[in-house]
């Protein structure tokens, strides 16, 4: 496996081209590349490796012309009133969707850029915005215990509310709306798109979804009425009311844990550690399904110090169940001066968080490691064999280990 949301999960960049069809009616939304199977495709996926630039829709996935009446359309049509601000007095704003709480003057933009104050209105600038769009393996986000073997629809818009100095698409997490192609795709097209390409669920990555939150319940909404599911590839980074508005919507969600260290959040991410916390936690009393991806950096996050205090808390306030992938670091960005991670190291995360008490610890980034396999935690015996994003074998019946009939914690059908 390769790397996610802006930080490096498991082949979270979108780089083997994908098709997605021609809308005959609106012309909006369209690839010329050709057709795929799943094999191809996986096959086409999994020998990209790890690194390697997003391809946008001008690269790599060029788009149908768009019709004639769109080619006279502004960036008006991609925005739409923020749901999630206070108004201020003398025509400023507060933005209450991520901790940072931004008082956004008029004429300003927020931190992540995305969102603009017009005259004392707030609005999102993205909706709709989408710059890179993919028909993915689930495992690539990664889940690897909910609808393993599936494809989701993954689609990002620009912006991002922090900035990780390894992020992959930091082409896209770091720009502003305006500095990247991009194409309308309204939330009941997203829907049709799913369907098309036969894919269970729609997947809101590659950048940080938080920042176009308003898009992400839209469209979710639109593809529950179509029978198609929602998943999220997060920071986590987000205020308690916005989480509770995007969240509810979603049917899965992945959170990057960075680190279990404030300084290191402060440092390395420009965000903070406990508001990741509490976003873990809130999820858990939402029942929502919930992994976690923990990406090592050498020297910086590869302490066993900090491996036991995030195994220990997550065992403390998740329970022993939640899936925890310690993936693999290639140097990108602005962290291009530290090797790859070791996979000695990795070995040595997981060890001690299956010592902590912690029953599905992965190794990700490293194809064809055992640590990509699911394993009954009662009686030992291999589950799910995975290679790269590629199901090899499944033995879950029922949600349970055929041999000692232990539950196996997931969404394993549609």
């Amino acid at each position: 496996m390769t790397t996610n949301c802006c930080s490096q999960a498991n082949g979270e960049a979108p780089r083997a081209e994908v098709p997605a069809a021609a809308n005959s009616e609106t012309g909006r939304f369209g690839f010329l590349s050709a057709p795929m199977n799943r094999r191809s495709f996986l096959m086409c996926a999994m020998s990209v490796g790890a690194s390697g630039s997003i391809p946008h829709f001008a690269e790599s996935l060029p788009a149908m012309p768009l019709a004639e009446t769109e080619q006279k359309q502004s960036d008006a049509q991609f925005a739409v009133e923020a749901r999630f601000y206070d108004k201020l007095p003398n025509k400023k704003v507060k933005c209450k969707l991520c901790p940072r709480g931004c008082a956004v003057g008029d004429k300003e933009r927020g931190y992540c850029g995305v969102r603009e104050n017009r005259g004392g209105v707030y609005y999102t600038l993205v909706h709709s915005r989408v710059c890179a769009a993919h028909v993915d393996p689930v495992e690539k986000k990664p889940f690897f215990h909910y609808l393993p073997g599936s494809l989701a629809f993954s689609l990002a818009t620009a912006g991002c509310n922090v900035n990780c100095k390894f992020c992959q698409n930091w082409d896209i997490s770091q720009a502003r709306p305006e500095q990247v192609s991009s194409q309308y795709v309204p939330p009941r097209r997203v829907a049709e798109l799913a369907l098309q390409y036969h894919c269970p669920t729609i997947a809101y990555t590659y950048s940080e979804p938080t920042v176009f939150s308003e898009f992400v319940m839209d469209a979710a909404d639109a593809g529950h009425e179509a029978g198609i599911r929602s998943i999220l590839v997060s920071n986590g980074y987000i205020q308690n009311e916005s989480l509770r508005a995007v969240y509810s919507r979603m049917d899965a969600v992945k959170i990057d844990l960075k680190s279990f260290s404030e300084s290191y959040y402060q440092k390395i991410v420009t965000g903070e550690l406990k508001p990741v916390l509490d976003t873990l936690v809130a999820l858990r009393k939402m029942g929502k399904w919930n992994e976690i991806v923990y990406l090592v950096v050498p020297t910086l996050n590869d302490s066993d110090a900090e491996f036991t205090g995030m195994a220990s808390w997550i065992k403390a306030n998740l329970g022993t169940d939640v899936p925890i992938h310690f993936t693999q670091f290639h140097p990108d960005y602005l962290l291009k001066n530290l090797p790859i991670t070791p996979v000695s190291t990795l070995e040595r995360a997981r060890d001690i968080a299956v010592a902590e008490g912690l029953h599905y610890v992965y190794i990700g980034n490293v194809p064809g490691h055992p640590a990509e396999n699911t394993y009954c935690p009662q009686c030992r015996r291999m589950l799910v064999q995975r290679t790269g994003f590629e199901i090899r074998q499944m033995l879950i019946r029922k949600g349970a280990c055929p041999f000692c009939k232990q539950k196996i914690p997931g969404v394993w059908h549609a």
